[in-house]
């Protein structure tokens, strides 16, 4: 397995196999897709790692990793894609608070998992504003601080 400098950041690339998107969506999806152009579908979809490039010592190339799309899931009805999109929120939310909005991870992998239990423990709407209030509160504190010296 390659491992890159701490430093660096591969460009990740998506390959363009989408079967497993294909086969997730509906029929009146596939239509609407096309039919409408800037419709939304949303999903849960797994990606995997299939080959990288620019990984040995010396070389010229910027770190790629190419990934597949191994799995797919679209909401069928208005309350899985309600129910998907506060997840999501909910995770970018937890990102954020971390201060990790920008970091690459592991994240979570446990699909299988109810949405309700996976993501209790993520902050909710009001603890985010909470944390940003507080953010913005000690940012006003230190540029009081700083003007009054």
């Amino acid at each position: 397995m390659p491992k890159l400098p701490e430093h660096s950041s591969p460009e990740v690339k998506l390959d363009a196999g989408a079967a497993f998107v294909e086969t997730a969506l509906t029929r009146e999806q596939r239509r609407g897709l096309f039919e409408a152009p800037g419709m939304v579908v949303v999903a849960i979809v797994e990606l995997s790692s299939t080959s990288y490039t620019g990984h040995a010592e010396g070389e010229e190339k910027k770190p790629s990793v190419k990934l597949r799309v191994t799995g797919c899931e679209v909401a069928r009805t208005d309350e899985e894609a309600a129910a998907l999109l506060e997840a999501k929120r909910a995770m970018w939310r937890g990102r954020r608070i971390e201060g990790t909005l920008d970091e690459i991870g592991n994240g979570p992998r446990h699909a299988e998992h109810v949405l309700e239990e996976r993501f209790a423990t993520y902050p909710t709407e009001a603890e985010y504003q909470q944390q940003e209030q507080a953010k913005e509160d000690r940012a006003a504190e230190r540029r009081r601080v700083q003007h009054a010296n």
